[in-house]
């Protein structure tokens, strides 16, 4: 085939820009981002070879090989795994196949500091474009296993990449940078230079379960040396030098580990370019044995609550790669978690779909689970800051756990916080609310809502600031839906303020049964022409307790869905009747005094019947709501406003 040349797609060009204008101080992370998309070219070759005896591929030395030359200012990293096709190579090197991806380069622009833009990049694994920060020009050379016939890939990041095919291309793959030249005080480093490239690999990528080799230069005996120490002399070959020690840092002891050599392998695994949060290990002994090395991120993934989002550990069998994105190993609600496991009685072959009924993978989910909680619970008194950060990002998906997992129930009760009345800016436990709870007070108050401002001016916490009722303010979606499926804490029944009716007087003391029956008696005919005249919009009027300035509010029955939940399950997918609501009116407020004297003087009707329509829609739209008929509502606003003045 001739050589084709293509235009990148568009954010596949504005990536290429990034990269090229690097403002990034660490430019180093290139290589290990190209010794990482190698070393996972060789994990795929190896499982590939497991599962299909047929196919055509030398795995007898699979490894990693980077070679420089000082004189062409070029450094080559190659493998010898599974490769790419020529379709391949297109589809994954000339786009960005990421329905975020605007929006990440919107975010990227806009990111304060080089730390913050390198941690954005890291969450989209577009390792291969970083070496643009190091190069002028990037020339690629693959054959997938199996396949006769190889592909060429060139770019000089400049909007356009030529794509031909080959006759003659080893097995796997070969990236070739031709490099800038070298500039240290813009932190763009030899990196031709032997000992830059055995201190980035160590670095970054010891950990590799791949040997990583460097070729060393073949030069003649007139050359001479540059100090390399493993330069050959008189022109004989060389060996290739191995730079990494291969060890799996999950197979080694804590105190051999460094902290740096954890985060190493997270970012390889994760494509983050920050350090995680926490680094939880677990070895577990006996009849079925297995090691993990779990990672708790610093910050949430752009697509965390996006369907599609991979989730999973790795999984290894006696240190063999098997699997990315395992996701039998944990529940989805600690989709955010990473790691690896490596099991040691596991079949070399295993399928996903047998690992959903495996007895020893419900196991390990069980207690990698277990241990993940034990962690973040271990972090709420061991590192409090640390346990805010870990919160504010991951809290609204591990309360998912909450209704889904009811065997560690307890423990996500006990390692969630919620913001709360009590406090503007420190959240709460359960625990530390009922501590906090007046003798007497039997229920934990909580309200639901799209944030916390909206929900302090509710009307429907009115009562509760007036008498100072803590109540917790809760808003994220999965809220509407726990707080049902847990329903109590320690004996302490959990309720919304806008459920049901509430026994609160305004003045400070519970209202008398007598005092209502009093109340009931004087608005009685009010409450019934009104429930007739608003007809299917409402349930029920009532005289409400919970209201000291707005005239009137909403509420629901005690067992029916708010209207959050019912458009929650609606946006699901699922079908559900609309729910009436039932109106409260505040007998202490003018508006309703007003109303009442209104109807009992048998004054117009009509002009009453309008009243109680803009009461109702005003009801609606304090809680967020909007009238049936927007239109009509405005216009009786507007005569209204027009007849005051």
């Amino acid at each position: 085939m001739p050589t084709e040349t293509f235009e990148f797609q568009v954010e596949a060009r504005q990536l290429l820009q990034l990269m090229i204008h690097s403002i990034y101080s660490n430019k180093d992370v290139f290589l290990r981002e190209l010794v990482s998309n190698a070393s996972d070219a060789l994990d795929k070759l190896r499982l590939e070879s497991l599962r299909d005896d047929t196919l055509d591929a030398d795995v007898s030395d699979l490894h990693i090989e980077i070679e420089a030359d000082g004189d062409a200012r070029t450094l080559t990293v190659r493998d010898n795994g599974i490769g790419m096709s020529y379709d391949e190579v297109s589809r994954l090197i000339g786009t960005i196949a990421n329905s975020g991806t605007a929006a990440f380069l919107e975010e990227l622009r806009q990111a304060e500091d080089a730390g913050a833009a390198e941690g954005l990049i890291g969450q989209f694994g577009v390792g291969f474009y970083s070496g643009f920060m190091v190069a002028d020009e990037i020339v690629l050379v693959t054959r997938r296993a199996g396949e006769s016939r190889g592909t060429r890939w060139s770019s000089r990041g400049e909007g356009t990449y030529t794509l031909e095919t080959v006759d003659e291309a080893p097995q796997g793959t070969a990236i070739t940078l031709h490099l800038k030249p070298a500039d240290p005080d813009n932190q763009l480093h030899d990196y031709t230079s032997p000992w830059k490239i055995r201190e980035i690999v160590k670095r970054y990528s010891d950990f590799i379960t791949w040997p990583v080799r460097m070729v060393p230069r073949q030069r003649t005996a007139a050359a001479g040396g540059d100090g390399d120490g493993g330069d050959e002399h008189g022109g004989a070959p060389a060996e290739p030098e191995t730079l990494n020690s291969m060890k799996a840092l999950w197979a080694r002891s804590r105190d051999e580990v460094r902290d740096e050599e954890y985060h190493e392998l997270y970012k390889h695994i994760s494509h983050d370019w920050t350090d995680p949060l926490d680094t939880v290990r677990l070895q577990a002994e006996g009849t079925f044995e297995y090691q993990a090395l779990l990672f708790l991120p610093a910050h949430a993934p752009h697509d965390l609550f996006t369907q599609g989002h991979k989730r999973g550990l790795q999984l290894y069998v006696r240190r063999v790669f098997i699997m990315d994105d395992c996701e039998a190993l944990l529940p989805p609600y600690l989709r955010f978690v990473k790691g690896v496991v490596d099991a040691q009685d596991l079949s070399l072959n295993v399928s996903r779909e047998i690992l959903q009924q495996d007895r020893h993978i419900q196991l390990m989910h069980r207690r990698l689970a277990k241990k993940v909680l034990s962690s973040v619970k271990d972090m709420m008194t061991a590192a409090p800051d640390r346990y805010a950060t870990f919160w504010r990002e991951f809290g609204a998906v591990l309360k998912e756990g909450l209704v889904t997992d009811t065997e560690n129930r307890d423990t996500l009760l006990a390692v969630s916080s919620f913001a709360t009345t009590h406090h503007d800016t420190e959240p709460t436990t359960l625990r530390q609310y009922v501590e906090r709870m007046a003798d007497g007070q039997d229920t934990i108050y909580y309200m639901t809502g799209e944030s916390r401002t909206g929900i302090e001016n509710s009307p429907h916490m009115e009562a509760f600031r007036a008498r100072g009722i803590e109540v917790l303010l809760l808003t994220d979606p999965v809220d509407e839906v726990w707080t049902d499926a847990v329903g109590e804490y320690e004996g302490k029944q959990l309720r919304s303020v806008v459920k049901g009716e509430i026994d609160l007087d305004p003045d400070g003391e519970t209202a008398s049964e007598e005092d209502r029956e009093k109340r009931g008696e004087e608005y009685a005919g009010l409450l019934d022409w009104m429930r007739e005249r608003l007809g299917e919009e409402i349930k029920e009027v009532r005289l409400s307790s919970r209201l000291t300035v707005s005239p009137a509010c909403l509420v629901s029955d005690t067992h029916d869905l708010t209207p959050a939940l019912e458009n929650l399950y609606r946006a699901m997918g699922q079908e559900v009747p609309r729910t009436r609501r039932i109106l409260e009116l505040n007998p202490g407020h003018t508006l309703v005094k007003g109303l009442n004297e209104a109807f009992r003087d048998g004054k117009d009707r009509t002009a009453l019947a309008e009243s109680v329509e803009l009461l109702h829609g005003l009801a609606l739209l304090a809680e967020g709501g909007r009238p049936a008929e927007p239109a009509r509502f405005v216009q009786l606003l507007a005569d209204r406003l027009e007849r005051a003045l």
